[in-house]
């Protein structure tokens, strides 16, 4: 028989009692799984299935831990869904294993480089871009429009830029510009202009009455000397209100003036070679489900290994989507005090929910649900494996720059707009997105590697997905497989040799500041 119309569950753990549909469509009531059990329910694709016979209370457990407890008795062979479960509480931060777990010690992974744009600062980037910084929301409709006459006028002279894009967001007016919490949008915004992939050109545009005004957002020494003839860091910046401007155009043409000297500087930049220790990897999951545990999550944390082994910098993120599993993480730090920065963001957010009088089980989507995850607990499971085994050496407050490389846990929200938008901030040049519902999310300021959890998704959206980790379920495919095969990918995409999907359709999601201060 064809391997599709087999019945086929998956378990994560030998002590799970539970098990997920792996067949497209699901299973009807009345199959009979492998090991002789009948299905009492139609069981949707991705949705558990219980093994035994689960008494009211009872815990079910998937990746070897309780992620629910039984509302009422259910027998083996049962749909197992969100409303059948109550959800464990959370993990206290206190008595935590405390750095306990030394992983194995890998090999080094040598010999592997990439094609990269080498940048004054010792950063590399894998795009050469001219980006647009704004200091507020007001001055974004004159910026889009100057960037477009750019990309149409002034572009094509260039042809060693890759793009120009303008960093807009809703930030710089309007809000408690010094009120606790406010460090966090200003000092993304200043690090996502010095992301590696924009070869260290700051250009500001101004309107000029904003609470954000350029000298805070990038203060003298923040960015690097351009101009090796200034004795200082001067801060381009084109500001709207100048009395010098005389009408709309005249806003434009000195966006276009400014722009067409940091063009000139970018084109003269070349590729060179680079080790793969000069990747800088943010790792992110939207549209989960339940195979995003089982096929493409794991897959990228053989990846990540990968990765550490060769020297590269890794980031995962996602506070509520790892809070769960926060025992794990602070076992695997690389020294009690990685651990205690790593409880200090999980209290910092916890408290930052408990202001809006909401928890952790908001995270959970409708489609999240709908394809088999219950609740945040088993989607947590699912999403820490993006991390790999590594130790954890590092840990980032939102907004914060990396400066160091390995395995780093990067606080960031679950939301993937503000998530991609921190790890840019954190000097990204590379990101890595897995999905299992499927979303057309990309990044104008860096290549998205998409990767699809089931053969389904992948098939329909075989031009928007990147890699299909569906094989693993399929049985075609190991989880080391796929992770190679990323890995590759990877040096393909960052050398230019090979453009994403986002990048070939130009799908780009806009950037999103984290602002947890008040807005006025």
């Amino acid at each position: 028989m064809p391997t599709q119309t087999l019945p086929l569950t998956i378990s994560m753990h030998p002590s799970d009692n539970v098990a997920i549909v792996a067949n497209d469509g699901g299973l009807p009531a009345g199959t009979v799984l492998s090991n002789g059990l009948v299905l009492k329910d139609k069981v949707p694709q991705g949705h558990k299935v219980a093994l035994v016979d689960l008494a009211m209370d009872a815990p079910v457990l998937r990746y070897g831990i309780p992620i629910g407890y039984a509302l009422k008795d259910i027998p083996a062979g049962s749909w197992v869904h969100e409303r059948l479960l109550t959800m464990p509480d959370a993990r206290e931060l206190d008595n935590l294993p405390i750095a306990t777990v030394k992983p194995a010690v890998q090999p080094p992974l040598e010999g592997y480089t990439f094609e990269g744009y080498r940048n004054a600062d010792g950063s590399v980037g894998t795009r050469n871009i001219l980006a647009i910084t704004q200091t507020v929301q007001c001055v974004a409709a004159v910026t889009d429009f100057a960037v477009q006459r750019i990309k149409v006028e002034l572009l094509p002279k260039f042809p060693n830029v890759d793009d120009v894009v303008a960093l807009e967001h809703s930030y710089g007016c309007g809000v408690a510009i010094d009120a606790p919490g406010a460090e966090i949008p200003i000092r993304t915004l200043r690090n996502i202009s010095l992301n590696p992939n924009f070869g260290g050109e700051v250009m500001v545009v101004s309107l000029g009455c904003e609470k954000l005004q350029p000298e805070r957002l990038m203060p003298p020494g923040s960015f690097a000397i351009v101009d090796e003839r200034q004795a200082e860091s001067v801060l381009d910046v084109v500001c709207l209100q100048d009395d010098a401007h005389v009408g709309f155009m005249s806003m434009v043409d000195a966006i276009m003036r400014q722009a067409e000297t940091h063009l000139q500087r970018l084109n003269v930049r070349q590729r060179e070679t680079v080790p793969a220790s000069e990747l800088v990897v943010g790792v992110q999951c939207g549209g989960s489900d339940a195979f995003s545990g089982v096929t493409a999550n794991p897959a990228v944390g053989y990846c990540t290994d990968l990765l550490v082994r060769a020297g590269a910098s890794v980031m995962f993120s996602e506070t509520t989507e790892v809070r769960d599993g926060i025992d794990q993480l602070t076992a695997r730090a690389s020294t009690p005090e990685v651990a205690e920065a790593m409880i200090r963001e999980m209290a910092w957010y916890d408290a930052y929910l408990q202001r809006g009088k909401v928890d952790r089980s908001a995270n959970t989507t409708p489609g999240n649900k709908k394809g088999g995850l219950s609740n945040i607990v088993e989607k947590a499971m699912g999403s820490i494996v993006k991390s790999g085994s590594a130790a954890i050496t590092g840990v980032l407050a939102p907004g914060e720059k990396l400066k160091q490389k390995g395995l780093t846990y990067a606080a960031t929200p679950a939301s993937d707009f503000i998530c991609g938008t921190l790890q840019l901030a954190a000097g990204m040049n590379l990101h890595v997105f897995t999905t299992g519902r499927g979303t057309p999310y990309g990044l104008a300021e860096c290549p998205v590697i998409k990767v699809a959890t089931r053969t389904d998704l992948a098939r329909r959206w075989h031009d928007l997905m990147d890699i299909n980790a569906g094989t693993i379920a399929d049985g075609s495919k190991t989880i080391e497989d796929v992770g190679w095969e990323m890995f590759h990918l990877m040096l393909e995409v960052a050398s230019g040799r090979k453009k994403t999907w986002a990048e070939h359709w130009k799908l780009h999601n806009a950037l999103v500041l984290f602002n947890p201060a008040p807005v006025t």
